[in-house]
Formats: structure tokens, C-alpha cells, sequence
């Protein structure tokens, strides 16, 4: 067994529990300190997973990396997420209005606005803040992570999420006050703009598209690594608050996934709008969406 592999499911998995570290080292009968050993590659006991599989509701072959690994919260699906793009040499993104590795400053600061802001508003402020913060964090570090690593990312963007996008900015859905929605839309036509400007440059390593003629029902990211792919399918965008998002995403490295997916990846890119055909279609869409 990889004991490295098998602490980052269990990071993940915790987060997806929503239960506190210290809460899930208590009903092991283990320390907080221990646990966090766990999640670091210590070795860990075929017993013990099996008791962190029950408490956490996931099969233990979850935790051994084996199989479809499915997460209903923001924050683990983004923890894993990051985990998989530590490895991944290729990234391919099919839906989606923005690819959040190349997205701004403006995209962050206004979803920081955003989260804060309704955090503030809820019955349980403090705890609603400590998830902001912890999926801002989750953020950060797959911002970062890219930055170091640079893998070659080809992104298909669906025009009609970029045309949502749009129309209620970023953090869609949130019930905020009239300036914080006002700076969200300000931000959503800074990153399509930015994205027009991408596809006409083209930066080495990074590919932009545009799906136009068709809205993916389930977008999706192919990630390949030199050991390892994976498949990656979530209603989680990178600006989906971090509680009250409903949904399954799902993780798989079975060979069959790949494939299929790979395939569709392909036949998108070759029918999606690229360059400055692309481009000019974005900034009509600017044009033609009030502010």
C-alpha cells in the first residue's frame, strides 16, 4: 500500500465529512496529532482504515485509491482535486466559463468579497466563516501549485456558462447586497475578457476554446499524470460556496473512464471555436451583455 496516497484520501475524505479533526480522532480513540500523522504517509493499519472507512461512510477501497471516489461537499472535491493536479503533467477541461488556474486577481478578490459577506449573514457566523476561509485556502493552493508545476492545460469553455457567468457574476446564487453582486459581474467580464485575450495569445502550455454550438450537460477534466489519469466530474465550479452547494462530483482512474472521456475531450476541441475566431465571439458577447 502507498501510505502517502492513502493520507491525502484521508484528508480529503475528512473534509467531505464536514466532521472536525479532532472529532474524528476522539471516535478512533486516537489523538488529533496522530491523525494528522495519517494524513502526512504514516503507516496506517488495515483495521484502522477499515474503522475511518465506517466512520467517514465511504468504502475502505475509497481510502486505498481504488475505484469511483464520490464527494457531495465543495471542500473535499477541491482538496482531491488538488492532490490529483499535483501529479498531472496534462490537464483537459471540457464546460465550464473560466479554467481557474489562469483566472485573475479579480476573480479571487471578488469571491473572497462574496463568501465574507454571506458568511457574515449567517445564523452561524463563525463557522461559516471558517469555511470561507478553508476553501479560499483550497484555492489558493491549487493557484499556487500551477504556478510551480505549469502543466499544459487545454479548456474548452461553454459559451452558454460564459453567457450565465455573465449575467450574475461570479459566486452565482449567493444572496448578496447590491455592491458586493454589482463587483461580481465587474469580475466576470474582467476574466472573459482576459480570456478572449489568452485565446489570442495563446501562452506556451495553455490551449482556450469555445464551445458554441453546444452546452455540455456534465463538464469534466481529463487529468494525466506519468504514473497515473484521472477523470474528474463536478457540479462544483471553483466559485460554488463552500456550504449548501448541492451535488455528487466524482474521481476515477479506471482505464474505461479515460477512455471515453479522452475521446469526447478530443471530438470538443476539434469542433471549438479557437483563436481569434474565439476571441471575437467573446468580446460580441461583452458587447451584447449589459453591465
Amino acid at each position: 500500500m502507498r501510505f502517502a496516497d492513502i493520507g491525502q484520501q484521508l484528508r480529503a475524505y475528512r473534509l467531505e465529512s464536514g466532521l472536525r479533526a479532532e472529532e474524528i480522532a476522539a471516535r478512533l480513540g486516537v489523538s488529533r496529532a496522530a491523525l494528522y500523522r495519517y494524513e502526512k504517509g504514516e503507516v496506517i493499519k488495515l483495521d484502522t482504515i477499515r474503522r475511518l472507512a465506517e466512520l467517514l461512510k465511504i468504502s475502505p477501497l475509497s481510502l486505498l485509491g481504488i475505484g469511483v471516489e464520490y464527494f457531495t461537499r465543495p471542500a473535499g472535491f477541491q482538496e482531491r482535486l488538488r492532490q490529483v493536479e499535483e501529479h498531472a503533467d496534462q490537464i483537459l477541461q471540457v464546460g465550464g466559463a473560466v479554467c481557474y488556474q489562469v483566472t485573475t486577481e479579480a476573480f479571487d478578490g471578488a469571491l473572497a468579497e462574496a463568501w465574507t459577506e454571506f458568511a457574515d449573514s449567517s445564523t452561524e457566523r463563525l463557522q461559516a466563516r471558517s469555511q470561507a476561509e478553508q476553501a479560499l485556502g483550497l484555492l489558493a493552493a491549487r493557484r499556487k501549485l500551477y504556478q510551480q508545476r505549469r502543466p499544459s492545460i487545454i479548456g474548452m469553455l461553454s459559451e452558454a456558462s460564459l453567457r450565465r457567468f455573465l449575467s450574475e457574476g461570479v459566486a452565482a446564487g449567493l444572496p448578496l447586497s447590491e455592491r458586493t453582486r454589482n463587483r461580481c459581474k465587474l469580475a466576470a467580464r474582467s476574466e472573459v475578457e482576459n480570456v478572449a485575450t489568452l485565446m489570442e495569445s495563446v501562452p506556451i502550455g495553455l490551449q482556450i476554446g469555445l464551445l458554441s454550438s453546444s452546452d455540455p450537460g456534465n463538464g469534466f477534466m481529463v487529468l494525466r499524470g506519468r504514473e497515473r489519469a484521472h477523470v474528474c466530474t463536478s457540479p462544483f465550479p471553483a466559485d460554488a460556496p463552500p456550504s449548501g452547494a448541492i451535488g455528487v462530483g466524482s474521481i476515477t482512474s479506471a482505464d474505461e473512464a479515460i477512455g471515453v472521456h479522452q475521446r469526447v475531450a478530443e471530438n470538443a476541441w476539434r469542433d471549438a471555436l479557437k483563436g481569434a475566431a474565439a476571441a471575437s465571439r467573446l468580446r460580441e458577447i461583452l458587447r451584447s451583455t449589459a453591465v
